[in-house]
């Protein structure tokens, strides 16, 4: 291989002083992006040519908060809030193994690919399957599993071909001790064997929010010490039981788990302190506003957190709450709601929103270094993206028409490393596959519940 090169594209390289120019880039044979620049490119330009006639060329999309299991469970509690829609999740799992949730993974996978999401922090569904417990306020095991539970869905995430973080909830309260530490111990030894290009590493899927003791929060320090890994802990996510959940931020601050390898998911109910204290100690927020919409969880102050310089990114969340996983939607939910609340249409730009679904999503789960931005050395993640096809007209400003104007009707290709991974024009029989083996297997476990689809596909 001599490598690849993109040319006549409109660039939106979310990095640097210029928001997009019309040039060129190339990609190595290793699958990064060996070169950038405006106009045409060098004589001496690598190998395959791919003339993108004007077509926006941009990151691919990194989704900093997935759970990418989910996408059987769409519809699902249409109009219950958090934890009576989660707990039905949990119900429709119950008959799963973990080749069930190998193949449930895999299709999600494809999914997020599909829609030019080329990145993900993917929160495994845990081997505890637990229902919410509304008057204690904790998760209680209903089904558990072993280990190879988790490490199927790294499989199916591998053999998607996305890049992705894996995050692993301890569950030290339904487990002993030792059995919750040797669990993660064995998923995080599963990693070593996936492809090191596709694996950016593990992560503690943060639990605080459902437990009962202090403990946790320090148990979930001491493995990121261990692995030198990072921690995303959904948090203050919904209105209900909010003094419950904003009483328990002391435990992660007491336990020196804040910091800028910690990220909280959601974030939308804080206290003034809890902000104060994410700025002082450079932890970030990954924000996902169609599924806080969805849920009826609030609407997270973002202006006011990036007015202090906290770094935040934005997930496409479940695919069973907010349904599509398609970034493009997503910033534009987020956008509308943010101006809509406060009635000011300059509180964020489309600049903004797509700085939050890529470098920002990438900084907050601590992978900037590899992805989120079109820029020399990193992985040639790529989305072209077609404004004619269908036609979105002049394109007075290329940023507004690629955030506001633009879709997934308009995404021609997708590129993980320089290398095609989906196409609008090639027929598709893996993601064929996958969803037919999804349906069957969704369908399977929830009726193991007594939960059946109105309409079987």
């Amino acid at each position: 291989m001599t490598g690849t090169t993109f040319h006549n594209a409109l660039i939106l390289p979310v990095s640097g002083d210029r928001p997009w120019f019309r040039g060129w880039l190339t990609v190595d044979p290793a699958g990064r992006i060996s070169g950038i620049g405006e106009g045409t490119p060098p004589a001496d330009a690598p190998g395959e040519s791919h003339d993108l006639d004007g077509c926006f060329l941009a990151p691919g999309f990194v989704s900093g908060h997935s759970h990418i299991y989910t996408g059987g469970m769409r519809g699902v509690a249409a109009d219950s809030p958090l934890y009576e829609w989660v707990s039905q999740n949990s119900r429709m799992l119950l008959g799963a193994d973990a080749e069930d949730l190998y193949w449930m993974t895999l299709a999600g996978g494809l999914d997020h690919l599909s829609s030019g999401i080329t990145s993900v922090y993917n929160f495994t569904q845990s081997r505890v399957i637990a229902l919410f417990d509304y008057e204690k306020s904790v998760l209680r095991a209903e089904r558990i599993h072993p280990a190879e539970f988790v490490n199927r869905q790294v499989d199916g995430l591998a053999a998607s071909g996305i890049r992705f973080v894996t995050s692993v909830r301890l569950d030290d309260e339904q487990l002993t001790e030792d059995e919750a530490f040797g669990g993660f111990d064995e998923v995080m030894r599963h990693l070593d064997t996936v492809d090191p290009a596709l694996n950016l590493g593990g992560s503690v899927y943060g639990s605080v929010q459902w437990s009962s003791a202090p403990v946790t929060a320090e148990r979930e320090r001491a493995l990121m010490d261990r692995y030198r890994i990072t921690n995303q802990a959904h948090f203050v996510e919904t209105a209900e039981q909010i003094d419950i959940q904003q009483s328990k931020f002391d435990w992660y601050d007491a336990a020196g788990v804040l910091g800028p390898d910690f990220a909280f998911g959601h974030f939308v109910h804080p206290t003034d302190r809890m902000v104060t204290r994410v700025r002082e100690t450079g932890s970030s927020v990954v924000w996902q506003p169609m599924s806080n919409g969805r849920l009826g969880s609030g609407i997270a102050d973002i202006p006011r957190l990036l007015r202090d310089a906290v770094t935040v990114g934005m997930g496409v969340d479940d695919q069973s709450c907010t349904d599509v996983s398609d970034p493009f939607e997503n910033m534009r939910t987020g956008l509308f709601l943010q101006r809509g609340l406060r009635s000011d249409a300059a509180v964020l730009s489309p600049a903004d929103v797509l700085t939050l679904h890529t470098l920002g999503s990438a900084t907050a789960i601590g992978v900037a270094d590899r992805v989120g931005s079109l820029e020399v050395g990193k992985f040639a993640d790529l989305v072209v993206v077609d404004p004619r096809s269908p036609h979105t007209g002049p394109v007075w400003d290329p940023v507004a028409t690629y955030v506001l104007g633009c879709g997934l009707r308009n995404l021609r290709e997708v590129f993980v490393g320089g290398r095609s991974v989906w196409s609008r024009d090639a027929p598709d029989q893996f993601r064929a596959e996958a969803d037919l083996q999804l349906t069957e297997r969704m369908t399977r476990s929830a009726a193991h519940s007594g939960i059946h689809p109105a309409v079987a596909l």
